[in-house]
């Protein structure tokens, strides 16, 4: 493969913002590489998207500053006060200059407010140390990942001085923190909101399986009470935080930002690219003239030079054609999803890479490329490039559905159905082949699973 077409399929492979982040960075290494201003139309970009060695360039004209200069000045005091001999004062920089950190907020991370609290403790050296170790090896969510044991061998402690400085953090906000599993998250909270119902911390202490899965039969067999005493004590265990550490997550939310839009206006469809944000490239006119007009430059300098004007050239190109195959491939999704893009989800048809291909007359790997990590806005929401591709579910009567469609419908039947008596993926199955769709029981199950929808007996409510 030549550099050029490796750097082609290198672009295709990036999502937007990693390709404007390249741009940026080659844009710092290479001098031959300048944004282009405003103004500059895109048919003199593509003029500057040639080899060097064919690119006339009209020469540049010299850069003259008008400056209209007052007579009055006293240039003679002027250049005495700037250049006499005398001491010269220099204000330092640092000097009552606040630090740049002071500028910055930062997020108070779990790991700071446990040790915060621990220090208002006015700890020994010795607490402040396994109280660190524990402190240290808290997971995300605020849970102990090691056991006690292994913290003392790690410092040479007392267990039960490890055991007793983990009692104590326990009781640190937030609430249930330095718990070695969920039960004991649990029980901490019940014990700091005073709560000693024996119903609640069985159900807890015994039976948190049974909890997850829902199994409130078995509880109320295990601990003789009604089932309106078990749901009660599970709708306050609900109310409990399973997760301690999640309020000091440092995780930042990922936005979309798409690549291409597509609007509707009038009775057609206009597709867009997303430009926004991403710098207008061109080869910089001093460097192209100097090497138009064969000017005296050394033999590595001009090796210099003609290396970094070829991978502009590259990159420029490159990018003009990662755009360009993005359009034509949306073009196409268009055209074979259009009653999706006028009507919703339950019109998506089956399609595959290779219809795409065989339209644009592309190679199906350039299309699983161009797809990936790409994303489109339309007038039904924003979905990746790779939404469109999808198996199909035959149908008794009628054309094939795309196993996307099949999944919104079961996602419609789930949120419509009776949560006293939820519809097991047997009957949503009879459901839809009563439709004309043709699905498997174990289908249904995965396409539930796909959409992160619970079985039927973690649905219910009682």
């Amino acid at each position: 493969m030549t550099p050029q077409l490796q750097m082609a399929i290198k672009l295709l492979q990036l999502n937007r913002l990693e390709l404007v982040d390249m741009v940026s960075q080659e844009l710092e290494q290479n001098p031959a590489l300048e944004e282009a201003p405003e103004e500059t139309v895109s048919d003199e970009l593509l003029t500057d998207a040639v080899e060097p060695e064919a690119a006339e360039t009209p020469p540049a004209q010299e850069v003259t500053i008008d400056e209209n200069i007052n007579n009055d000045v006293d240039w003679s005091n002027y250049m005495d006060e700037y250049n006499s001999s005398g001491r010269t004062h220099f204000e330092s920089e640092e000097r009552n200059t606040p630090q740049f950190e002071a500028f910055i907020a930062k997020k108070e991370s779990l790991n700071d407010h446990l040790l915060w609290q621990l220090l208002m403790t006015i700890p020994t050296k010795e607490v402040e140390t396994i109280g660190s170790l524990i402190i240290g090896n808290l997971n995300k969510d605020g849970y102990l990942e090691i056991s006690v044991e292994e913290i003392a061998l790690t410092g040479n402690f007392d267990a039960a001085k490890v055991e007793e400085i983990l009692l104590l953090l326990q009781t640190f906000n937030p609430i249930g923190v330095c718990a070695r599993d969920l039960s004991e998250c649990l029980l901490i909270q019940t014990r700091r909101l005073g709560i000693e119902d024996p119903i609640i911390i069985a159900i807890i202490t015994d039976h948190i399986k049974h909890l997850e899965n829902k199994n409130y039969k078995e509880i109320t067999r295990a601990l003789k009470i009604s089932i309106k005493d078990v749901v009660q004590a599970v709708d306050f265990i609900k109310a409990l935080e399973p997760k301690p550490g999640r309020e000091f997550s440092d995780e930042e939310p990922q936005y979309i930002n798409p690549d291409i839009f597509v609007y509707k206006y009038e009775e057609d469809f206009v597709i867009l690219l997303n430009d926004d944000g991403m710098p207008r490239l061109r080869i910089n006119p001093y460097y192209k003239k100097a090497m138009n007009r064969g000017e005296k430059i050394t033999g590595k300098a001009k090796e210099y030079l003609q290396e970094k004007m070829r991978s502009a050239v590259w990159l420029i190109r490159s990018i003009h054609q990662r755009q360009k195959t993005i359009y034509r491939v949306t073009e196409s999704i268009l055209k074979f999803q259009r009653d999706f893009f006028e009507k919703g989800i339950a019109f998506l048809k089956p399609m595959v890479l290779r219809d795409v291909a065989q339209d644009i007359g592309m190679h199906e790997s350039t299309i699983s490329r161009v797809t990936t990590n790409k994303y489109v806005f339309t007038p039904q929401g924003i979905f990746e490039l790779k939404y469109f591709f999808n198996s199909s579910i035959s149908r008794t009567h009628g054309e094939a559905m795309a196993s996307a469609s099949v999944q919104d419908k079961i996602k419609r039947i789930i949120e419509n159905e009776d949560p006293k008596k939820p519809l097991s993926d047997d009957k949503i199955a009879k459901i839809l082949n009563d439709s004309d769709i043709n699905i498997a029981r174990r289908t249904v199950a995965k396409y539930r699973e796909v959409l992160g929808l619970l079985s039927s007996n973690k649905r219910k409510q009682y």
